[in-house]
């Protein structure tokens, strides 16, 4: 998949598109189906599909208190639309001129000053321009007028434990934020992914005998409290670790210290469950990738340590079984 930063350069690749524009943080199943519709008409029509994205998500500028936190980092989106099949992402640094353009002004000055777009696809729910004034209704009239198709995916629903939910960033972000690291992974298609650079931690972990990684995240949301199993990848920079190459089996522990100290921050903690030359050698200073596959509890107080460290080994345990079956 190809990168650029600008209408102008997309054009510089090719001068006939089908388009999605959106934020696509997650790309979960719904932006999947949208993207996928994108790619058959452009196949159709014998030419490219770009996604048009923005950063930072338009709330971080117009509602900076508001803005939801991310799903996926930048690295780890383009990962997603690349591995999907995209021609190319158009990564537009976004801006309150942008933001209150009208609808057609967006659409002219913006879409088709370098390119004109074969057919725009998006989801029922679209919308675009000042004050989220157009909507995909909106984009079908302009097309009309303008030369471009449109065409509407309805938006998907899925069943989840507590009944059909149409599935949504917002969906897959209360999932995460509540622990439910295995709905969220079924409204994605893949496991949650949370990353970080490896961090000096306070050594607990290790006298214990259950050594720990201790991540410092890049501004994605983060699971409850509790403790969850999944599988690393060890690198060397965020680049690589968005890569997800090579997993390994860990146990996560995120909390805020009860057992030990009283002003409580926030830790997330890996304990690796495999030695290889990657961890004998130090993870300080590196990357990791951590897929969370699964909770396995959520935290509690300990009174001691004896009995800590014997629900640490019954958690990893538990972690290896799970992970065994479903690798």
């Amino acid at each position: 998949m190809i990168i650029v930063n600008s209408m102008e350069k997309l054009a510089s690749i090719c001068d006939k598109w089908v388009l999605s524009i959106g934020n696509f943080d997650g790309f979960h199943k719904g932006h999947q189906q949208i993207v996928s519709t994108a790619m058959q008409a452009a196949k159709a029509q014998d030419c490219k599909m770009a996604v048009i994205t923005f950063r930072p998500h338009p709330a971080a500028i117009l509602r900076p208190e508001r803005a939801p936190g991310l799903i996926t980092n930048f690295e780890m989106k383009c990962k997603n639309l690349g591995d999907f099949g995209v021609d190319a992402m158009v990564a537009i640094e976004d801006s309150y001129a942008l933001l209150n353009m009208s609808p057609e002004k967006f659409v002219d000055d913006f879409l088709m000053k370098n390119i004109k777009p074969a057919a725009i696809v998006e989801g029922d729910n679209f919308h675009f321009g000042y004050g989220r004034s157009g909507s995909v209704q909106t984009l079908q009239r302009l097309g009309q007028t303008r030369g471009f198709d449109v065409v509407i995916v309805q938006l998907m629903k899925m069943v989840f434990p507590d009944g059909q939910q149409r599935v949504s960033s917002t969906l897959i972000r209360e999932f995460i934020e509540s622990g439910r690291v295995e709905d969220a992974a079924t409204a994605m298609g893949r496991d949650f992914q949370l990353v970080g650079e490896v961090i000096t931690g306070r050594g607990i972990g290790r006298k214990l005998g259950f050594p720990t990684a201790n991540i410092n995240p890049t501004g994605q949301i983060i699971p409850s409290e509790g403790v969850y199993a999944g599988w690393v990848t060890i690198a060397d920079t965020l680049q690589q670790a968005c890569q997800n190459d090579g997993k390994i089996p860990a146990v996560y522990s995120i909390g805020r210290a009860k057992t030990f100290i009283g002003d409580k921050p926030l830790l997330i903690e890996a304990h690796i469950l495999a030695e290889n030359e990657q961890v004998k050698a130090g993870l300080y200073g590196k990357w990791l990738n951590m897929d969370f596959a699964i909770k396995v509890r959520d935290q509690q107080r300990f009174e001691d340590v004896e009995q800590l460290k014997k629900q640490i080994a019954f958690d990893c345990q538990t972690a290896r079984d799970t992970l065994a079956k479903l690798k």
